[in-house]
């Protein structure tokens, strides 16, 4: 029989960690501190990135509480912005496990900065 290729096999590792990274920012802590995950900089750079965007969304989270209280206009401003980000987590977390590094604006800098990249 032959051995699996432990680079293919490290690699994919290292794609499912980076998507599963985006399920929440529990994931990301766990990936960050894990051993065999913290080592590789692509997971790394995943997981400070989900941190990053669930900072954001809490930040989204407050700016909707707010413009709930504003008739219509804010309402549809409070729309745009949740399915916006909800649109970004998608593609994010796609792409981390299609092995891409997707850098999100602002966001991405941060992480890439914050994983030694």
């Amino acid at each position: 029989m032959a051995e699996p290729n432990a680079v293919g096999a490290s690699a994919g590792l290292s794609d499912d960690a980076s998507g599963l990274a985006y399920l929440t920012f529990i994931p990301a802590i766990i990936f960050l501190v894990v051993a065999p995950y913290n080592q590789t900089a692509k997971v790394r750079f995943h997981c400070w990135q989900s941190i990053f965007l669930a900072a954001a969304w809490f930040c989204v989270w407050v700016i909707n509480m707010v413009m709930a209280f504003v008739p219509i206009i804010g309402w549809l401003v409070a729309l745009v912005l949740f399915l916006g980000l909800v649109a970004l987590w998608l593609i994010t977390m796609i792409q981390a496990f299609q092995g891409k590094r997707f850098m999100i604006p602002l966001i991405g800098n941060l992480a890439a900065k914050q994983a030694g990249l």
